[in-house]
Parts: structure tokens; sequence; C-alpha cells
């Protein structure tokens, strides 16, 4: 047995802090934006904290702004609180848009009429007046409403980081400015662009149309991003806002939860939510974890047993000893995770950023040229066939919709995970998880409970059953070690007394050495019998019998003979069998990895229809078995808890720690499950199958919809059929086309895992 002791009572994850260090990776301070209000106190937010953009997380700066890559307002960087205020850049936006509808109704109700073969309100003002309050209701939706896009516009070409905003700003500015010389100085234009009676034609409304539905299609997106962070909010809510201290003197008091130290004891009631994460002193009750860990069978508590801040008390009342408060509780440190992940990038988003960084571009070409051909072969007045062109190809070819493609599918699919009691670090760990074929799994606390009992003592002639458990048990008083801690209770169980062991050492793999009563004494495995010259004997067999049933059975060595043996049996979790057999239906090869002999571990396999044994493995050994592995082409994902776990962790594809383990193992893993079950690696496959599937379906309504866009806004129909793509629609396209990968992103919202 391996004595490289797993401390599995703190089982966590550690932050790795909410905000990097002062130096910024980009330093634009944007216009039109507000800091936002703290519900509670309605102080604005801290200038001072740093800022990072949801769709590109490199970018990094102090205070709020704009992200020079894809001119999307930054948010605050860190943890939640719950306390923050709406999103400042929503309330701006959201300002902006009823100012511009209130403009753009009376401005269509001037304009659009004599499409339809009704003049009545045009010749009631006169054309020319007519064309003044067209100019005079479109300056305010087009220069006000419309200058964040304007601003964001300006900046990606100041900085070479083309974006939506470029297009948009390229084409509203066009339309506009082309409006606003024909109305102050018609005689300057071309005969190419006046109509059959002479005069030229002007596009404020369309100018202004489009400023307004895509503020409307910006306000339904960031609403629909808040609703990505409905997951985080969610578990924040889940938290007690009070605690109910139990004084030294025995009188209670109901304090605010944010007071509540390291060592306070506390009253849980009937029906009250658990306060913060700590140990039972006395009492006893189930406690409902479902909203920690998804599983909904109320769990038993009693004195000495761990209980999670946010769950819930059944019948029965608890006194608890806070153990960690504040952000170090397992529920501030879920929320921490899950809003890490959601910033995070998947390797896919490189695709989308390569496509939409070569897109922007191309259209402008496609644009120019656009509007030459019509120039030169349209029908008359061709110039301004050619202009409406030009605008909506540079209108419909937003690039708004790829860029939201991987993002919105990450934040939702994260947030759901948490809800699951799947927490993912990032998103390259979600979609890597997607490829993964093999999973190694460890014996003890992965496929067992982790919570051995001690279930023979064989001596050998000359000994007896109390002799040989007092010196195991003695020996293995000082360990935390699982079966260690099996000999220990046994023995208490049973009224043996233990004495002090001293010189004692542990032999990695093998088993442990020390002195007891000044006699040497050993404890271990059949390795450790091997290395020490000794032959089991007549207890070989019983040895070897007691393994074929899956039991892990230690040698007790006294000054140099074998004393008799020790049986110790881990029972299999329940859920592990249904586990496996989904395991294998969504296609892993699954082995088993142990440091128990090979006849315990194959008994475990067979019984549960493991496909692969590697026994009498050593910590070290997990690491190099991963490698060879992916050195085979396997694309491998490791399953444990323990200390020694962690350097497999690591080398997997993808580790994935069981949630009851220790702190280190968590840290190397890409995937927490925090219900420790098998069944939970069941639900992170199919929510990495699901978000993968998402995000492609994503990207191909994005592509998909440019690479027709684009061309019909073109004209490339108009030969063919006559049909003409105008700024208004390819407005309402664009918006559209984004809506539809905001939809679709929100769906996994309410998946089945």
């Amino acid at each position: 047995m391996s004595h490289s002791h797993e401390n599995a009572h703190d089982h966590s994850p550690k932050s790795e802090g909410a905000a990097h260090d002062e130096h910024a990776h980009c330093h634009d301070h944007g216009s039109g934006h507000h800091p936002s209000a703290n519900k509670q106190s309605g102080k604005p937010a801290d200038k001072n904290a740093i800022y990072t953009c949801p769709m590109h997380p490199e970018v990094e700066q102090v205070g709020p702004g704009d992200c020079p890559i894809c001119g999307m307002a930054l948010e605050p960087k860190g943890i939640p609180t719950g306390d923050e205020g709406p999103n400042p850049e929503l309330v701006d936006f959201t300002r902006r848009l009823w100012v511009g509808l209130a403009f753009t109704a009376p401005l269509l109700l001037l304009t659009m009429p004599p499409y339809l073969g009704y003049n009545g309100i045009r010749e009631l003002f006169g054309e020319w007046p007519s064309l003044w309050i067209e100019l005079a209701i479109a300056t305010p939706v087009i220069l006000w409403s419309g200058w964040p896009f304007f601003v964001r516009g300006y900046k990606s070409f100041r900085t070479m980081n083309l974006n939506m905003f470029s297009l948009i700003a390229m084409g509203v500015g066009a339309a506009y400015i082309f409006s606003i010389v024909a109305v102050l100085a018609p005689q300057i234009f071309p005969e190419g662009f006046r109509k059959a009676d002479g005069s030229v034609g002007v596009y404020f409304e369309a100018a202004a149309v489009i400023v307004t539905l895509v503020l409307l299609g910006q306000v339904m997106e960031l609403r629909a991003r808040e609703g990505t962070g409905k997951a985080i909010r969610a578990l924040l809510d889940l938290a007690a806002k009070t605690a109910r201290v139990v004084r030294p003197d025995g009188t209670e008091e109901e304090i605010p939860l944010e007071d509540v130290v390291v060592g306070d004891q506390l009253r849980v009631r009937p029906g009250d939510k658990v306060p913060v994460d700590g140990v039972v002193v006395s009492g006893r009750s189930s406690i409902d974890e479902s909203m920690i860990t998804g599983e909904p069978i109320p769990v038993e508590k009693v004195a000495g047993d761990k209980v999670t801040g946010a769950t819930i008390n059944g019948t029965g009342s608890l006194i608890i000893e806070a153990k960690r408060v504040g952000a170090d509780t397992m529920l501030s440190q879920i929320v921490q995770m899950v809003a890490d992940a959601q910033r995070s990038r998947a390797p896919i988003q490189k695709f989308a950023d390569m496509v939409a960084g070569k897109f922007v571009p191309v259209v402008i070409g496609i644009s120019i040229l656009s509007f030459i051909l019509w120039a030169i072969w349209g029908p008359d007045p061709a110039y301004a066939y050619a202009l409406v062109s030009a605008v909506a190809v540079l209108i419909i070819a937003c690039p708004c919709a790829l860029g939201l493609a991987t993002p919105m599918s990450i934040m939702t699919a994260t947030g759901r995970g948490a809800q699951a009691g799947v927490l993912i670090k990032n998103a390259e760990a979600l979609e890597r998880f997607d490829k993964v074929d093999t999973l190694i799994v460890d014996k003890t606390g992965t496929l067992t409970e982790g919570k051995p009992k001690l279930v023979a003592v064989l001596p050998e002639q000359g000994h007896n059953e109390t002799e040989v458990l007092r010196l195991a048990a003695s020996l293995e008083r000082g360990s935390e070690h699982p079966l260690a801690e099996a000999i220990v209770a046994g023995a208490q169980e049973r009224g043996v007394e233990m004495t002090d062991a001293t010189d004692f050492e542990a032999i990695t793999g093998m088993g442990v050495k020390g002195v007891v009563d000044g006699k040497a004494v050993a404890l271990g495995n059949a390795r450790l019998m091997t290395e020490m010259g000794l032959d089991g004997g007549r207890l070989a067999e019983t040895a070897n019998a007691r393994r074929d049933e899956g039991e892990t059975v230690m040698f007790v060595v006294l000054e140099g003979k074998i004393a008799g043996l020790v049986s110790v049996a881990d029972p299999v979790k329940e859920t592990t069998p249904a586990a496996l057999k989904a395991l294998h239906k969504l296609g892993f090869r699954i082995i088993m990895a142990t440091g128990d002999n090979e006849r315990t571990a194959r008994a475990v396999a067979d019984r549960l229809g493991i496909d692969e044994i590697r026994a009498d493995v050593l910590p070290e050994d997990k690491a190099r078995i991963i490698k060879d592995l992916q050195a085979e082409g396997k694309k491998v994902a490791m399953a444990g808890d323990g200390v020694n776990d962690a350097p497999a962790l690591a080398q997997a594809d993808v580790g994935i720690a069981m949630g009851t383990g220790a702190d280190v193992a968590i840290e190397s893993a890409g995937i927490t499950l925090i219900q420790g079950n098998l069944d939970g690696i069941v639900r992170a496959r199919k929510l990495s199958r699901m978000t993968m599937r998402n995000i492609k379906q994503n990207l191909f309504f994005a592509l998909i919809y440019n690479a027709a866009g684009v061309p019909i806004a073109a004209g490339i129909l108009y030969p063919f059929t006559g049909f003409l793509i105008g700024p208004i629609f390819a407005a309402f396209a664009m918006s559209a086309s984004s809506l539809s990968v905001v939809s679709n992103s929100l769906r996994l919202r309410s998946m089945k895992l």
C-alpha cells in the first residue's frame, strides 16, 4: 500500500486571485461608459479595478474602457459579489436605443409612405422642408445614439484591429455624410446620383434604422450575456445571509455572515441553511447537498462529519464549528472557478479570431469593388445603386456573430456545469475532454468509498489476533492514510490498547516500518515482504484468496518474522457500476491504476467490467503510464483525488479531481467533480460534447450567413431577379445572425446532464 498520505479533509478549489497586477495590456479608456452603481450603496464601481474583455480575456486594463480588438466594453475582472449594479454598457445602450426609437419612428412615417404610394405627409410639408426635417430627426439618432459605434470604429482603424464597429461606422457614416451633402449642396452631384426628376436621393432613414437595429441587437446580446452569469448569481444567492453563533456562556446571537470567524460554534436549526463550511460538533440531522453536488438524496450528518456552507439542514438541530469562512468557503471558490472558466478561451476560438481578423479587410475590399462595378454597369442612377450596395455589404457582413460563437457557449456551459456539480477550470479542458478516448481511474476514493474497514486479523502460529492488531494499529496511529485509519478504527472498536511507535518510516508503495515497545515492526504488502527477504508461508495462500475477493492484505512483521496479516476492504461506491456502464457507452476505454497488488485489482476490475488494470503502481508510475498511452496517440483523462495523483493529473490531457480529495489534486486538474463520484465524469463528458456541438453550430451559422449575405448584398442576384438588399434589411439581417448565435448558446442552460 502507498503511504504518500492524502490530505482528504480539504476539498475546495483554491482561487488563483481575482486580478492580475496593474500592468494593463491595453490603455484606451473609451468614451460613452458609465461606472456601474452598487445596488446597496449606490457608489460607482471601482475605477482602479482590473477590467477585461469577455471576448478576449488576454486584454486587461485598470478601469473601464473598450477592448482594442473587438470594441466591446470591458467588464470588471474577479469574483462577483452579487452586489454589482446592472451592466453599465447595457444601461447606456438601452438609453440610446430608446432615444433612437423615439426619433426613428417619426422619420419612417415621413419617408416610407411614398414607397407605398401615399405622399400625404410629404405633400403637407413640401419636399424641400421634408429633407430638412429628415436631417433634423436623423441627426440625434446617428450622432448621439450611434456615437459609441463611431468611437469604436475610429479606434479600430487607429490601432488597425478592424472589427464589426469598423464596418458599422463606415456604412452609417457614408450614408449620413452623403445625405447631408445632398441636402446642403445637391448641385455638386453628377448625373449618376440623380433620379429621373433630377433630385438626389438621401439615406437618413437608412442610417437611423441601421443605428437603431444595431443598438437593439447589442442590447439583446448584452441581456443574453448577463443571462450567462445567472448561474453565478444563483450560486451566490444560495449563501445564508446570517449565522446563529453560540457563545461560550451558552447564549446565542444572530450575526451577519461576514462576521463569522474560524472557530466560531454555530447552531444550524431545522430548515436553516448551513452558514459556512465546518464540522459537526454535536447533534444529528440530514443535509440536502443537492444545490452543490446535484445529488438529490440528503446526507446523514453526525458529530465529526464535515458540512458545506449553503446546503440545507433537514429536521435535526446541529452545532457546527466554523472551519472556512468568506472567500475560503467551498461556495466562494466554486464561484471563483466558474468566473475564471467563463473568461477563458477555448482553442477553437483561435479559428474564429483568425477568420474575423481576415474577414473585415476583405469585406471592405468587396464593398469598394461593389461600388465600382455598380457605378460602371449599374442602371440609372448608377452611383446611387453603387452607394446602397456598398453600404449594405458593410452592414450585413459585421462579424459580431462570429466573435460571439465560442464565448457565449463557454460562458453558458460552465455555469450549467457548476449547477450539476461539475467545475470546469478553463475552456481548453472542456474542449479537450470531448476528444478523450482513454480514462484512467484510481481505485481508492474514486471507484470505492475511500473509507476502508478492517475485516480480518489472521495471526501466525505463536501469536494472537489482539497482539497482531495492536502492533499494526500502534504503528499506523500517526498516519492519515485511509488504510491506516481503517486499522486504527478497527483496533478501537475491538478495545485493543495501542502504544506509541518510534522511528516511523513510510516506504512509498510498500508500507511502513517503526519500533513498538522496543521491538522492530513492519507493516506492508507482498513487495515489502520480498524487499525484506520474507516468505509469506501458509498465510500467503490465505492472503491471495482474500485479494481475489477485492480485499487489501498487509503482513505484520515482528523482529524480522511474519506475525500475521490484517485485511482491509473498501466498499465500491453504489454509483460506480452504473457510471462505468455509462462511460463505456460514451466511448471511454477505462484503465484502473492502483497501488494494490494485481490479484486485488483484478478482482475489483472483473466485478466492475473495467477494460484494463495497472496494479502495484507507485505514485510516480501513473504519470509514466499516461505518457506511454499518449505516445500511442491516445487522448487520456485521469481521475484521482490524492496528493500523489497531482503529477498524473497534470500530465493527462484532462485531469479530473474528485472533489473530496486534496487541494493539490484539484489545482492540477482541469475538471473538478464536487461529489467525487464517477457519474460526475459522465455529466462532464455530456457537457463537453454538447458544448462543442453548440460551438460548431454557432460557427456554422455565422460563417454560412456571412458567406451568403455578402454576395447577395453586393447585388449578385440583381441581374437574374432584380433583387437588391437595402441597408435597412442588411442591418436587420446582421442583428438576426447575432441573435441566432446567442439564442442557440443559451439552449445549453437547459441541457440535461
